[in-house]
């Protein structure tokens, strides 16, 4: 009788998802990212657009202040009608700042990877370094006399150069800026020697010869710098450093719910046109299961919160 009454509750569970699944969704989505003109916005934008069709409902792109969208999401109803576009800053906040107003494990149910995007290791040309072997020997050199820009504490130009500084083991010089912007330009006229941009706020100028690209900061060569090694291959083995774009839902979001919209984000992301557009953009089409969200989360937190300790940064 309890192998009965066991049977029958699977059926009842198994059935209950089945039917959300198909009922799902029955009224406009929304989803929360950054602000208007940000790199989430746009991934928020592009995958409102490409799903509204299959999913049979509108999406909508709802941009709130970047400090509050993953407690907003994370306090939500997990019905599946209000998810989160965002990057890394998600898990990296935490490990920033004390009293962030959500957990970044317990409170999201991870839908996919949606993209990623790497930084370049790049120099003004009167630094005589060619090679990040080069580099890294005259910064040994010269311990405390070359210097380093970024923009905010904690952001992926800064984390970039830290995690260079450690496994390198050089001594560089931080020269801070409000935004990646007005560091890449003081970069461009000599004002600082060295700096991890972006590949989109910085190719062009290596391609004109007005900064020196010594490489890219992803494990691997990427397409969306071709010609480039990356360090890890140039004398700082296992070296990574990338932002990490996902969909989410809050936790406890149906089973069924995620699996759908995974279903229909994978190939979405994966299609010819889409890759396009992104490449365009400056990030790489990924597409991954929701597990493998969670444990590059895991991952990137347990790796990127061992360097935050270790060099003492704290977000303001």
């Amino acid at each position: 009788m309890r192998l009965v009454l066991c049977a029958v509750a699977l059926a009842l569970m198994f059935a209950s998802s089945g039917g959300v699944a198909q009922s799902y969704p029955s009224r406009p989505v929304r989803i929360v990212t950054a602000p208007i003109g940000a790199g989430n916005d746009f991934m928020a934008r592009l995958i409102a657009q490409g799903l509204t069709a299959p999913l049979g409902q509108q999406l909508v792109v709802d941009n709130r202040p970047a400090g509050i969208l993953g407690e907003l999401v994370a306090k939500s109803p997990p019905d599946g009608y209000t998810l989160l576009a965002v990057g890394s800053v998600l898990w990296l906040t935490p490990l920033l700042q004390d009293n962030v107003g959500y957990d970044p494990v317990k409170d999201f149910a991870p839908i996919a990877v949606t993209s990623r995007s790497v930084n370049l290791l790049v120099v003004h040309p009167s630094l005589p370094a060619g090679s990040v072997k080069a580099l890294i020997a005259l910064a040994k050199a010269r311990p405390g006399q070359l210097n380093y820009a970024t923009g905010g504490t904690g952001s992926s130009n800064h984390l970039a150069g830290e995690l260079f500084k450690s496994m390198a083991g050089v001594n560089l010089v931080r020269i801070p800026y409000k935004g990646a912007g007005p560091a890449v330009n003081d970069l461009l006229s000599g004002q600082v020697q060295i700096m991890f941009p972006t590949t989109a706020s910085s190719l062009q100028h290596v391609k004109s010869g007005r900064l020196k690209a010594l490489g890219v900061t992803s494990l691997k060569p990427t397409v969306l710098a071709p010609g480039l090694p990356a360090l890890a291959e140039s004398g700082l083995p296992g070296y990574e450093s990338v932002v990490i774009y996902g969909l989410f839902a809050p936790a406890k979001t149906p089973p069924a719910i995620i699996e759908r919209l995974n279903a229909e984000l994978v190939p979405f992301l994966r299609s010819e046109a889409t890759t396009e557009r992104l490449l365009n953009s400056g990030v790489e089409p990924v597409g991954s299961s929701p597990r493998e969200l969670a444990t590059v989360m895991e991952s990137e937190m347990t790796r990127m919160g061992k360097l935050i300790k270790d060099a003492r940064i704290r977000a303001n």
